[in-house]
């Protein structure tokens, strides 16, 4: 029997959703794809559509008792935070929203 997928879960979808929801009214963002593999859920983030992804919001629950299973990767494969807590993770990002509207 093959492994079940990694994914993300209701709370945490709202969460990213809502930053992303953010993001897209201050035309940082206009795009998002969703894969769910073996090791690892992946929310990736895009300014236009077909290109490659500004940031990747990735859910490894194997990492859970390590760095911690979140992670905020950039277009250069760069981690730009990693944590056990979504929200957390996820303020260098909220950081980017702060410098856009001025």
């Amino acid at each position: 029997m093959p492994s079940p997928q990694v994914a993300f879960h209701r709370t945490e979808l709202s969460v990213i959703l809502s930053l992303y929801g953010r993001m897209v009214a201050a035309g940082e963002w206009r795009d998002y794809g969703i894969s769910c593999l073996r090791d690892v859920a992946v929310f990736s983030v895009f300014r236009r559509t077909a290109e490659n992804p500004m940031y990747r919001i990735e859910k490894r629950p194997k990492l859970r008792g390590k760095q911690g299973m979140y992670a905020v990767i950039g277009m250069d494969g760069q981690v730009l935070r990693r944590g056990q807590d979504l929200k957390t993770v996820l303020r260098v990002l909220e950081r980017k929203l702060i410098r856009a509207v001025d």
